[in-house]
């Protein structure tokens, strides 16, 4: 993939300099794509996308905008430069505003992390690929209709070069696969996904597996009943336990903190997961679907400990939060083309325990077994949360049948302190868990 040139960011950045901006920094981002849709056999949609994109924040003083534009003809990007410094020029000052501190940049050469596959897969192999997984999905028994197959492939890289001397260059390619199975019997019908994400085509599993596993969770939901209120031991299935972490990267992101609605803003340097408990962040993973060699303002970032033995160990900073808290960012800025950057994690990851699911079951006994959630709500100021469920039921530590329209509720800071990780951590996406049990929620049936 060729790019968008350096030089073209750099005359960008220099042109808004000339135009008076005291800093700059423009952003170039690529992407090719293609995705493919099947549904009971028959092709349902194919999506070919291509894009350049180009964008530009601009300093005046303490006064920041940002713009973006896909035409980078030179046309354009003289209108680009002077729409961005017309509106610095009338924006409110922010004391914080500003570029990254140049001791914070990443220095290249940059880590490869092995995030590009140069393999361009048809639309007719992807076809065929979302075809495999369909059919292996309808195959199961119990399964009477399909909500279809779905694979796809995009190719991207983003440049991003400043006034203040970073220039960085980071590509990465993505392949997926998934397909979607409803199952019915006289009781009713249910759904049963499976899919996964990677940046390389050969690490993709098998078409066949992917489908087969959506059957079979869409079969294995047949039959659900309702259950009454109580309390009981909760486990969070693998795949979706991650769900209880999203809380905290939004309870410890320097913006929360710096606005005092988080309700871990006291918690820093204190226990609030039970000993023996990590959680990672690594930008470095290799082919992680998180990874990337610097963070989205060029500041060079690295593995953290956000939890270690159960203590919270940091906030996650960007340059404008770390000034706020008078602290150091972390190199946790996340931006798009436009707009300053936020904060976010890159791979995240609870790290395991010894017991698999099988041995979280036996240690509860009896309770509720989650395998999909939705609709979560949260107070970002107390904790409290709750989410609709549905999963199974276990008794003596076996499953007994599944049940759905449940709410599962407690309070997180509650919750963190309790919760044990089971050992069967499967790295499936940007954020991991194994499987999590909870000795103790509420949990609203009928």
């Amino acid at each position: 993939m060729a790019g968008m040139d350096e030089n073209l960011l750099n005359d960008v950045v220099a042109a808004a300099l000339a135009a008076g901006a005291d800093a700059a920094e423009a952003v170039g981002a690529e992407r090719r794509s293609l995705s493919i849709n099947v549904r009971n056999g028959d092709l349902e949609e194919v999506e070919r996308e291509e894009s350049r994109d180009l964008g530009l924040r601009v300093f005046i003083g303490q006064r920041q905008a940002s713009v973006s534009g896909s035409d980078i003809s030179a046309e354009a990007r003289g209108k680009l430069v002077a729409r961005a410094v017309a509106m610095a020029r009338l924006a409110p000052e922010d004391p914080y505003a500003g570029l990254a501190d140049p001791d914070r940049l990443a220095q290249g050469p940059f880590a490869d992390l092995d995030l590009y596959d140069a393999v361009e897969p048809s639309a007719a192999g992807l076809e065929e690929t979302a075809r495999a997984a369909e059919a292996a999905a309808r195959a199961v028994p119990k399964v009477t209709n399909s909500d279809g197959g779905s694979a796809s492939w995009s190719a991207g890289q983003w440049r991003i070069v400043t006034s203040g001397g970073f220039s960085g260059l980071h590509r990465a390619s993505s392949f997926s696969l998934g397909a979607s199975a409803i199952a019915g019997d006289e009781g009713g019908m249910e759904t049963g996904y499976d899919g996964r994400a990677v940046r390389w085509q050969g690490d993709l599993p098998e078409a066949e597996a992917i489908g087969a596993e959506a059957g079979r969770r869409a079969a294995g939901r047949l039959g659900a009943r309702k259950i009454a209120s109580t309390t009981a031991p909760v486990i969070f299935e693998n795949r979706i336990a991650v769900a209880l972490l999203s809380p905290l990267i939004g309870a410890v992101s320097g913006p929360s903190i710096a606005r005092g609605t988080s309700f871990l803003k006291d918690k820093l340097g204190e226990a609030i997961f039970a000993k023996g408990i990590r959680v990672s962040d690594d930008p470095h993973r290799r082919r992680g679907l998180g990874s990337s060699p610097f963070d989205d303002e060029g500041v060079a970032n690295g593995p953290i400990r956000l939890i270690d033995d159960g203590v919270l160990t940091t906030w996650l900073l960007n340059s404008s939060s770390a000034r706020q808290l008078g602290l150091s960012t972390t190199g946790h800025a996340s931006r798009g083309l436009a707009g300053p950057p936020g904060v976010g994690p890159s791979n995240l990851t609870l790290e395991p325990g010894s017991r698999d699911r099988a041995g979280l079951m036996a240690d509860a006994g009896q309770g509720l077994l989650v395998t999909s959630m939705f609709g979560p709500s949260l107070n970002g100021n107390t904790g409290d949360w709750s989410v609709g469920c549905s999963g199974f039921w276990f008794e003596g530590g076996e499953v007994a049948y599944p049940v759905n329209e449940i709410t599962v509720a407690g309070n997180l800071i509650d919750i963190y302190a309790r919760l044990v990780p089971g050992a069967d951590l499967e790295i499936r996406g940007a954020a991991n868990s194994p499987s999590i049990l909870v000795d103790a929620l509420a949990i609203a049936g009928l």
